[in-house]
C-alpha cells in the first residue's frame, strides 16, 4: 500500500553554516504564506533538517505552520520520506532548511548531508551564498558545488549579504558568465534583519522582542529581493512524492479511563520539544498541561512533570525568585512523580545554577550543581546503551526490530551543552551507558532519582526509539500503583492547571509576559 503526494518542494542549503540559510527561510516561509493566489496565500509547510529547536521555532512562527524536524541520526530513511508526505497533505509548498553545507555531514561518503537529504525527498536546491568578501570568486564555488554531485538538482541560487549595487552586479555577472545556475535573488546586507545569536545558537522568538515585526521585516526585504514566481516554478519541479503507508505502532492503554496527565514546563527558559513528540504523547495516552516555571506558583495536577530543554541560565534571577514552585516540584518528585527532564531541564532541578558572576538556586532535587562553563561540554550526535538501572518499560517497537528498551538497547540522540553537573552524588544510578558523547560524566548520562531521569541528551520520538510510548507506559504504572495503595493523583492545592493546547495547534514557546510576541 503507499501513495503519491504531490508537493511542490525546495531544500535551502548554503556552502557552509551562518550563510543566511535561516533568515532567507523565514523570509520566504512568511513572503509565500501572504502571498495571494487564487484569493488566498500559499500553505507553506517547513521542515528543518536535522537536530534543532530554535530554528524551528522561528519557520513555524513565519510560515504559521509547526516545523518538524527530518535527521537521519535519529529516523530510517523511508521514516523521512514518509514524514515530508504526511506533513506535505494540505500544503501549497514543502520549504526544507537545512543544517551547516550542501555537503556537510558526519559521515565522509556524505550519507547524512543535505544533498543526501535533497536526493532522497526528490527536492531542488537553492542555494544560499554569502557573498561577504568575494566577487568573481562565487563562480568556481558554484561549479564546484555542481560537479561534485551531479545527482543534487541545484536548481537556483540566492547570493546573501551583498555590500552594495556594484558588488551586486559583479556577483550575477560573474554567475551568468560561467554558470548554468540561475540567480532568483539579491540580498543586501542587512543586521536589522538578522535573528542573534549566542552561545547555543539564534535566540528564541519567545525571548525576542518584536519577533512578529522581526518576522515581517525579514519578509519584506525577502520579497524585494527574491523572484518568488521563480521560486515557486523551482519547487513545482519536484517529482511527486511516492511513500507507503507504514502501519502505525499500537499504542496500549489509550483509552479514556487510561489517560494520564503529564504537565509540560513551557516557557522563555524551557522550549526545546519536538512537536511529533508531544503529539506521540497526546497519542500514547497523555493530556498535556503547560505551565510557567516563573509565574506558576504551584504545578498543575498532574501524574507526571516533563521539563525539556531551553535556557534557564538566562532566567537565573526569575527561576530564583520563584521558590513556591521549586519547592512543589521538589515535593513531588521527592514523593515519587513520575518526570522526565532534558539538558535545561536536568540543570533546573540540580541544586544550583552558575553562569558567570551569577548564580540562582534552583529545585534541588538532583544532588548536583549545573555550572555554565565558556566551551561545550558536549556536542554531536549521541549513542546510548540502556542500563539495568533504567525504569521505563519495554514496549513493542513499529521499527521491525521487535520490542524497544531493556538492558544493552541502544538509543540514537544528541547533545549541545555549555553545562556541565559539578559536585555530583557519585552513589546515583545512571539510565545509560555513553558510547559516543559526552553525557554528564563521558561515561553515563540519564540520572535515575526516585522516578526521575534527568539526561544532557536529547531523545528524538522515532519507530527505532518510542520514548513517548516508554514514558506514558511508566507514568501509567506508577498511576496505577498510587492508585492500588489509594494514594490517588499528585494532587496540588491552589494551582490552576493550563489549558491543553489543540492536538494541532502550532507548538511555539509561550511569550515572556509583558514583552510583545
Amino acid at each position: 500500500m503507499g501513495s503519491i503526494i504531490p508537493a511542490a518542494r525546495v531544500l535551502i542549503a548554503a556552502a557552509h553554516k551562518s550563510s543566511g540559510k535561516t533568515t532567507v527561510s523565514m523570509g520566504l516561509g512568511r513572503a509565500l504564506s501572504e502571498r495571494g493566489e487564487a484569493g488566498r496565500g500559499l500553505t507553506v509547510q517547513p521542515f528543518k533538517k536535522g537536530p534543532d529547536y530554535i530554528d524551528p521555532m522561528w519557520l513555524g512562527r513565519a510560515a504559521g505552520r509547526a516545523c518538524f524536524n527530518l535527521d537521519f541520526n535519529t529516523q530510517e530513511r523511508d521514516e523521512i520520506v514518509e514524514m515530508v508526505g504526511a506533513r506535505a497533505r494540505g500544503a501549497d509548498i514543502v520549504l526544507i532548511e537545512g543544517n551547516k553545507g550542501l555537503h556537510d555531514g558526519v559521515d565522509l561518503e556524505g550519507s547524512d548531508s543535505n544533498a543526501a537529504l535533497a536526493k532522497l525527498i526528490g527536492a531542488p536546491v537553492v542555494l544560499v551564498v554569502d557573498a561577504e568578501g568575494i566577487t568573481r570568486g562565487i563562480a568556481p564555488l558554484l561549479m564546484g558545488y555542481r560537479v561534485f554531485d551531479p545527482g543534487v538538482n541545484i536548481a537556483g541560487v540566492i547570493i546573501n549579504k551583498i555590500a552594495g549595487p556594484r558588488h551586486e552586479g559583479k556577483l550575477v555577472a560573474a554567475v551568468e558568465r560561467y554558470c548554468d545556475i540561475p540567480v532568483i535573488g539579491c540580498l543586501r546586507r542587512d543586521d536589522a534583519i538578522a535573528v542573534r545569536e549566542r552561545h547555543l545558537g539564534l535566540t528564541t522568538p519567545a525571548e525576542t522582542g518584536a519577533a512578529e515585526a522581526r518576522i515581517a521585516r525579514i519578509a519584506a526585504a525577502v520579497r524585494d529581493g527574491v523572484d518568488l514566481d521563480k521560486f515557486i516554478a523551482i519547487a513545482r519541479t519536484a517529482p511527486p512524492l511516492a511513500i507507503s503507508t507504514h502501519p502505525a505502532a499500537s499504542v496500549a492503554g489509550a483509552r479514556t479511563a487510561d489517560r494520564v496527565t503529564i504537565a509540560v514546563a513551557r516557557d522563555t527558559a524551557f522550549g526545546f520539544y519536538y512537536p511529533d513528540d508531544l503529539e506521540a504523547l497526546e497519542a500514547a495516552g497523555a493530556d498535556l498541561v503547560f505551565f510557567d516555571t516563573m509565574a506558576d506558583a504551584r504545578l498543575p495536577d498532574a501524574d507526571a512533570l516533563f521539563i525539556g530543554g531551553g535556557f534557564p541560565e538566562t532566567q537565573l534571577d526569575a527561576l530564583d525568585r520563584n521558590s513556591p514552585l521549586r519547592a512543589d516540584i521538589k515535593t513531588a518528585i521527592e514523593g515519587g512523580m513520575p518526570a522526565y527532564a532534558e539538558c535545561g531541564g536536568l540543570m533546573y532541578l540540580c541544586r544550583s545554577i552558575s553562569f558567570g558572576a551569577a548564580r540562582g538556586e534552583m529545585v534541588g532535587v538532583v544532588p548536583g550543581d549545573a555550572v555554565m562553563c565558556a566551551v561545550p561540554q558536549g556536542r554531536g550526535q549521541v549513542k546510548l546503551a540502556e542500563t539495568a538501572a533504567a525504569r521505563w518499560p519495554v514496549v513493542a517497537s513499529d521499527s521491525g526490530s521487535g520490542d524497544a528498551g531493556g538492558a544493552g538497547w541502544r538509543v540514537n540522540a544528541h547533545e549541545f551543552h555549555f553545562a556541565a553537573v559539578r559536585e555530583l552524588d557519585q552513589t546515583l544510578e545512571f539510565a545509560f551507558n555513553v558510547i559516543r558523547g559526552d553525557g554528564i560524566d563521558q561515561r553515563r548520562d540519564g540520572v535515575i532519582v526516585h522516578n526521575l531521569l534527568a539526561t544532557f541528551s536529547h531523545q528524538r520520538g522515532t519507530r527505532r526509539n518510542p520514548w513517548p510510548q516508554r514514558f506514558v507506559a511508566f507514568v501509567r504504572a506508577c498511576k496505577a500503583a498510587r492508585v492500588g495503595a489509594s494514594s490517588g493523583k499528585f494532587s496540588r492545592r491552589g494551582s490552576t492547571p493550563r489549558r491543553a493546547a489543540p492536538k494541532n495547534a502550532l507548538r511555539a514557546p509561550v511569550a515572556p509576559k509583558g514583552v510583545q510576541p
